[in-house]
């Protein structure tokens, strides 16, 4: 925890190209050193400064310096570049993964800042939040601009910082939203904006008598908003306080909070199937370990063709040995003259250096008993040395890759063969984590209760398909079912929820139901009054889904004693954005966890539509369909019909689901389309 009266350490990162090949043209560093020095009073120590290129990985990688460092800890990023519309702006789309902790209302103070200089001030993209104990803010990359916004909101941020480092809020806040105002140095202006906003006056009455809208109450006169379901409905929150992300973003913050990969070993049969290899596997023997037959037939001494020493392989030879697959020692050497019986797979003796195929050859004689020849009649010449012989490690070397890291060994066998082939007894794989999954609400029935549905009872569909879900993916070690959590208090949702994480060790727990704006959705005000844990993000700009929620929530582990994070999924109650936020958002967060680090999500392809479909201007569209291979080899899509979120029927032969883009109008028939893939293609369409 840090001091109030301790100065806070700013950084400075600049995003350029220009700047980062030539650093005398930056001017927007030195004006926000400037800034943070003139106007920050002695609350801010030097920033530390640092230039890079318009590129993600390089912005993150500088950002994560400064919040995860403890050594290199700052209280305050501020970024300068990058948040407008070019190609090349994408400070706003890496910095967004990084928040944990969103702050639209700094976002909203900037804005305000810029539009009250020029209506382009709407054309910047800011993002705002706090990530560890660290407040990030984005400014844009002109130096005024960036200067303006950061005046706008410079005389919070040090109250900000403060809170986000770990000082104590209620001590902070002693003495109200006035002492607050007075040691920041600022007031409440007559347009009820409590941010020092930079003074540009404009006249927006122009004899009209139109005026700016303004509100007639104060803040902390207007009657309280809370996510505290003891309040009552008049009390709650009248719209969702979650700032809306795109799923992209969306996707961005779960693979942030996702724990990494952890690795262990199983044996080879058959514990491994359905694991992600963690690490390189080198075979420790080579296949095959020795020269065998490829055929069955005789094993020969091929003459050299540059020598006169051997004699010629067609002819009549003694059969002096017999060599078989099964065989548990070498067979003797061969003898000049004489061959050997061998059959596929069988090692070839010393000396011999080819296999005449039985087909070639003829019995002369055969032994007293009758039951094996005694003198075979080679009927060519054409055989050559090397000839239907396999060479020691021709199939698998010794200590050569066989298996790199990252490999889905499936349950179809074939990785497990070469395992088992080249000596591997314990394979270095990744753990997969526990899920469970859990409905909610008085309403939802389960199917095992015989008593007929009344009022307004369902059953209770979304938990069957979600546990056949992640079950179907191979990607857990365990799916648990929680059963039906109920609306009605006290304490009926945080029960199970805490049970199933503590009691079943479980990473994580997918709900249903429970997150929209009701009185009794109450999925977030659990997570974050009752279990302390984080709502990461409550709403997404999708259709369907716009309600799913993601959180996380410290839990004491039950053999160590330590707190771990654990992940909790909150999907929409209708069935059809269940499964589909199912597929877009948990599969993610499982891949990521079971070490595919290279897979996001489902498979992506392109279709040609079979019927025209309708867009939502306001929203992307996940439209369930059905995926089939056309007659000339391309993929068709058809619509599985209406497509309420509510509808069962949608999910019941959908394989894919078609990304309708955000826009008016429709796609027509024969458009392509992205889709993504839920299921195998069936057979032709």
């Amino acid at each position: 925890m840090q001091s109030n009266a301790s100065p806070l350490r700013p950084a400075i990162l600049i995003i350029s190209e220009t700047a980062f090949k030539d650093p005398a043209t930056d001017k927007a560093g030195n004006i926000l050193r400037e800034t943070l020095k003139a106007e920050g009073s002695d609350k801010w120590t030097e920033p530390w400064i640092e230039i890079v290129p318009d590129d993600a990985t390089r912005i993150q990688n500088a950002v994560r310096k400064w919040t995860d460092d403890e050594h290199n800890n700052a209280n305050m990023i501020i970024t300068t570049g990058g948040t407008g519309f070019a190609v090349k702006d994408i400070t706003p789309e890496a910095i967004a993964p990084l928040i944990h902790r969103p702050a639209p209302g700094l976002i909203h103070a900037m804005l305000a800042a810029s539009l009250e200089i020029t209506p382009f001030g709407a054309m910047s993209r800011p993002v705002a939040g706090v990530r560890g104990k660290a407040l990030i803010l984005t400014l844009p990359g002109s130096p005024k601009g960036a200067k303006e916004n950061l005046q706008a909101v410079l005389k919070m941020l040090p109250h900000a910082c403060l809170q986000a480092a770990g000082a104590d809020s209620r001590t902070m806040h002693t003495g109200g939203v006035k002492k607050l105002e007075e040691d920041a140095g600022v007031s409440t202006r007559s347009e009820n904006v409590s941010i020092a906003l930079p003074h540009h006056h404009h006249d927006h009455h122009h004899g009209h008598g139109h005026k700016i809208p303004q509100a007639h109450t104060k803040p902390e006169d207007r009657p309280p908003r809370s996510n505290d379901p003891t309040l009552g409905a008049s009390q709650r929150h009248r719209s969702s306080p979650y700032p809306m992300l795109s799923v992209s973003e969306a996707v961005s913050v779960i693979l942030e909070r996702a724990p990494a990969a952890v690795t262990t070993s199983l044996p080879l049969s058959p514990a491994p199937a359905n694991h992600v290899i963690a690490s390189d596997i080198h075979a420790l023997e080579a296949v095959p370990a020795y020269r065998a037959s490829i055929v069955d037939g005789y094993a020969v001494m091929v003459p050299d063709k540059a020598s006169q020493k051997h004699v010629g392989i067609k002819g009549t030879f003694p059969v002096a040995a017999v060599s078989h697959a099964q065989a548990s020692s070498m067979p003797p050497p061969l003898v000049e003259g004489t061959i050997a019986r061998i059959t596929t797979g069988a090692p070839l003796p010393a000396n011999a250096n080819a296999v005449v195929m039985v087909e070639d050859t003829a019995v002369v004689s055969t032994t007293a008993n009758g039951f094996e020849e005694a003198t075979v009649e080679i009927l060519t010449d054409a055989v050559e040395a090397g000839e239907n012989v396999r060479e020691p490690g021709s199939d698998i070397q010794l200590n050569s890759l066989i298996l790199p890291k990252g490999t889905f060994i499936t349950s179809l066998g074939g990785e497990i063969g070469v395992l088992a082939a080249a000596g591997i007894r314990t394979v270095p794989v990744f753990t997969k984590p526990r899920i469970g999954v859990l409905s909610t609400g008085d309403e939802v029935t389960d199917i095992s209760d015989p008593i007929p549905l009344s009022g307004g009872q369902i059953r209770d569909s979304n938990r069957p398909s979600l546990l056949s879900l992640l079950q179907g993916w191979n990607l857990c070690s365990a799916v648990i079912d929680l059963g039906i959590a109920r609306d009605t208090p006290p304490g009926s949702l945080e029960t199970v929820l805490r049970s199933g994480l503590a009691n079943h060790n479980l990473d994580i727990i997918v709900t249903t139901g429970g997150v929209s704006m009701g009185e009794l959705d109450l999925l977030k005000p659990t997570i974050e009054r009752s279990m302390g844990g984080t709502i990461h993000f409550g709403r997404v700009s999708m259709k369907p889904g716009k309600p799913t929620t993601f959180a996380s929530v410290p839990i004491k582990d039950t053999v160590s004693g330590d707190r771990r994070e654990k992940l909790i999924f909150g999907l929409p109650g209708n069935p059809a954005s269940a499964v589909v936020t199912a597929n877009l958002f948990v599969l993610p967060a499982l891949q990521k966890m079971v070490g595919l680090g290279g897979k996001r999500g489902l498979e992506r392809v392109m279709v040609r539509l079979e019927g025209r479909v309708k867009c939502d201007k306001a929203r992307v569209e996940y439209h369930r369909v059905v995926v089939s291979c056309g007659r000339d080899g391309g993929l068709l899509a058809a619509s599985t019909g209406m497509q309420r979120s509510s509808r069962v029927g949608s999910l019941a032969s959908a394989n894919a689901l078609l990304v309708l883009p955000q826009r008016e109008g429709w796609l027509e028939k024969g458009e392509m389309c992205e889709a993504l893939m839920m299921g195998p293609v069936i057979g032709f369409g």
